[in-house]
């Protein structure tokens, strides 16, 4: 079995973890209802439209 010849420093290995961290950035769409900036296959936050037809009643 391999065996490391050196100790991985803590910067070296921390580091390799942290590119994992980064989120993305969720895409977004345009409602075609009032033309705001919603998620999509999701009822749109601003108009309660989806797919052109009320679903929630929003105030």
């Amino acid at each position: 079995m391999a065996v490391p010849k050196k100790k991985t420093s803590k910067a070296k290995g921390r580091s390799r973890q942290a590119a994992n961290w980064r989120l993305a950035v969720p895409s977004r769409s345009l409602c075609p209802n009032c033309g705001a900036a919603k998620v999509p296959h999701v009822v749109c936050p601003t108009c309660g439209h989806y797919r052109g037809r009320q679903v929630i009643d929003v105030l």
